[in-house]
């Protein structure tokens, strides 16, 4: 993964070390999301977002494509997979519209939806949450009560604990960019309805057009894909003497 970065898509840092119930305490309280307690701990897909699995080339290659237009929501990288993540129901949205985009679902186009009953290994953050870390707990909890407070140091207690522990280990899965406070997140997600908006970090006030999306990923994996096969016909006829007729 060398020399992964551009504007869109910041370098990778190595993930925080925590126990499991801490990091799980963390994306309950901060960001409301069901999780799935165990090493690693598991975000329940489907409730608050779906996700587009895509191979991390590909994946850097459409971000960096759709600029502006492709800013703004969750996205993580897991070994050589990034991860997207969507509007909930994106997954089910997804053979139909890529049969609209006329992608069709060929067996090698390397791109999946997980959505409702789904499971995804929660990233470990690495480094300060977009909005704070109060911030994002006042956001899903509305009030300060003194349950919310708990819940407060809590979270915050969670976070202190990840950022003094150093490094962890290698091939987990990390946010490239991380979600913002429970309200931000949700409104950030790619989502279909987004369809003719200008999308986060644009000029509308919409997430970014799940369509536009679905299709620049579609083309870069294809791109991949061709280029690796042209570099492999390039090894296997190398050195090989030239035939005329």
């Amino acid at each position: 993964m060398a020399g992964f970065a551009s504007a869109d898509v910041p370098p990778p840092r190595r993930p925080l070390t925590a126990p499991g119930d801490a990091l799980g305490l963390w994306y309950e309280n901060v960001l409301g999301w069901p999780t799935v307690p165990g090493n690693p701990v598991r975000l329940v897909v489907g409730v608050r977002f779906d996700v587009l699995d895509v191979p991390a080339e590909a994946g850097k290659a459409a971000l960096a494509r759709l600029g502006r237009h492709g800013r703004g929501f969750p996205v993580a990288l897991s070994g050589d997979r990034m991860r997207l993540l969507v509007a909930a129901g994106s997954a089910e949205e997804l053979p139909g519209l890529l049969e609209w985009l006329d992608w069709g679902a060929p067996p090698d186009l390397d791109l999946t939806a997980v959505g409702a009953g789904g499971r995804m290994e929660a990233p470990r953050p690495v480094g300060p949450p977009r909005g704070g870390v109060g911030a994002g707990a006042r956001a899903r909890a509305g009030t300060d009560t003194a349950r919310d407070a708990r819940a407060l140091r809590d979270a915050q207690d969670a976070w202190d604990a990840w950022a003094r522990a150093g490094d962890g280990s290698q091939g987990a899965a990390v946010w490239l960019r991380p979600p913002g406070p429970e309200r931000e997140a949700g409104a950030s997600l790619p989502t279909l309805s987004a369809m003719g908006a200008s999308g986060a970090g644009g000029n509308g006030a919409g997430p970014p057009d799940l369509v536009r999306l679905v299709n620049t990923v579609a083309t870069q994996i294809h791109r991949v894909r061709l280029r690796r096969a042209c570099a492999a016909a390039a090894v296997k006829t190398d050195g090989q003497p030239l035939a005329f007729s």
